[in-house]
């Protein structure tokens, strides 16, 4: 599927690359992260999970809102890197049942991850209960299946949904249809392979009210199509062109307000696990009252997926 071009016939990829700035520099023999964090596990208990964000090549597809790619390299690394990279991290990490594996675009794109390597892989992350990957949905066959059978442990797949929006899904460059996103979800289901879906509250060309209503119909279609987890991820700038996109009012974070109602909807409804990203929440606080006391809430409702009274701000 080709670039998407804008309403004046600009190609999104040339035109999304021409807004970047340079790349971090990282160690390709290296994740460029690692962590250990409480999440609140499938099995409905908070346990702790690794997370190791693998140094890689550039994804291929070039989504109007990502900021991955500055820790990329542009070339593929060399065979065992990927695995030397995952037990690089875990000899540094405390103990975890679960472990994600991202790297910063999709875990079976051959160019990215050769299918040799995934033997070596599957014996690092051997032991936890469960290991989660990201692709991209169209990158979702028999590469996918192969790696579900070499794991010793439940396989997770994290797919970008984005939007169900019509024409900003178009817009961001996803090359995507909700079809094919559908398609996907039900392979994996039906391999016993669960899905985690990103959703994105308030990306480009919606208001603040259009932002949430349009994360809600997108987490009732993740849902609907057999997802069993969304992650909300409040859109963000720092790639170059949201920040043209924000300068010319196509573009603004969603309010902390925003957050907390669509936090609320997707938990509400019982379906499955929801997660709201707090990574990089500053730009949703900025302004808010009680943004602290609000942050710690969203943080909680994080752990025990059971909402909370919303907290009233204190006026001055």
């Amino acid at each position: 599927m080709p670039s998407a071009t804008d309403a004046t016939g600009t190609d999104l990829d040339a035109w999304i690359l021409g807004r970047r700035g340079p790349k971090n520099r990282v160690d390709p023999s290296r994740p460029y992260a690692f962590l250990v964090e409480p999440e609140h596990a499938i099995n409905g208990h908070v346990e702790e999970t690794a997370t190791v964000f693998l140094t890689n090549r550039e994804c291929p597809f070039r989504c109007l809102m990502c900021d991955l790619w500055k820790n990329t390299t542009d070339e593929p690394v060399e065979r065992g890197s990927i695995a030397g990279q995952i037990r690089h991290a875990l000899d540094r990490l405390p103990p975890a049942r679960h472990i994600k594996l991202y790297n910063s675009g999709n875990f079976f794109d051959p160019g990215a991850i050769p299918e040799e390597d995934y033997r070596e892989i599957a014996d690092a992350v051997s032991g936890f209960d469960t290991v989660i990957v990201e692709s991209h949905p169209r990158l979702i066959g028999r590469r996918c299946m192969a790696f579900r059978e070499m794991l010793d442990a439940k396989m997770h797949v994290a797919m970008g949904l984005e939007t169900v929006h019509p024409e900003v899904l178009v817009r961001l460059n996803k090359r995507m249809t909700l079809e094919e996103f559908e398609r996907s979800t039900h392979l994996l289901r039906k391999n016993g392979v669960q899905v985690r879906a990103f959703v994105l509250l308030r990306p480009p060309y919606l208001s603040d009210a259009e932002g949430v209503m349009w994360a809600k119909r997108s987490i009732d279609f993740a849902f609907d199509v057999g997802v069993e987890c969304c992650a909300v991820i409040p859109t963000r700038a720092g790639n170059g062109a949201m920040e043209e996109l924000a300068a010319r009012g196509d573009f603004a974070p969603p309010t902390l307000d925003s957050v907390e109602e669509v936090f609320d909807y997707g938990l509400g409804k019982r379906c499955g696990r929801v997660f709201v990203d707090l990574w990089d929440i500053r730009e949703s606080t900025e302004g808010a009252a009680d943004a602290a006391a609000r942050v710690e809430r969203l943080n909680r409702m994080n752990l025990t997926q059971c909402v909370e009274p919303r907290h009233i701000p204190v006026r001055q």
